[in-house]
């Protein structure tokens, strides 16, 4: 008998990944990150769920979907969108120039603010990557059950 569940459990866990890994490409690394983050999705799921033995599962299972949300925020680039969301609302942003510009030097001020902005950006992206992994690689032999 456990011999067929193990088998049914292992064709649901193949239909569950094939369109990801048939979708997926060698070259692009953002496909091994969704492979991981359906991984965890799925260890997460089962630490909630009552088939989970160990006392900790559920605490697990949060940390999990904490470093999912972490890897949603990371890997969506949130703090570039949320700095170009801010330069449009203060600057009017159009594909070369910024409409609220009166001449050259005003123009020459706004693009040095916005380069200041998208530093701080980036600084905030790749401390935000860095805290993932960080976190991840702290708890992840912990997940299990």
């Amino acid at each position: 008998m456990h011999w067929f569940k193990r088998k049914y459990q292992q064709i649901q866990r193949v239909i569950d990944f094939l369109p990801m890994i048939w979708n997926g490409f060698d070259f692009d690394y953002s496909y091994a990150l969704k492979l991981f983050k359906k991984q965890l999705e799925r260890q997460a799921k089962f630490l909630e769920s009552d088939k989970a033995l160990k006392l900790s599962a559920k605490h697990n299972a949060s940390r999990i979907r904490t470093a999912i949300r972490l890897m949603d925020k990371v890997y969506d680039e949130e703090y570039g969108m949320e700095c170009e969301e801010h330069i449009e609302k203060l600057y009017g942003m159009t594909c070369y120039r910024n409409e609220l510009a009166v001449d050259e030097k005003h123009q020459e001020e706004i693009d040095e603010v916005i380069h200041q902005m998208m530093l701080l950006s980036r600084d905030r992206q790749d401390r935000a990557h860095k805290l993932l992994w960080d976190f991840i690689e702290h708890n992840i032999t912990k997940w299990w059950d």
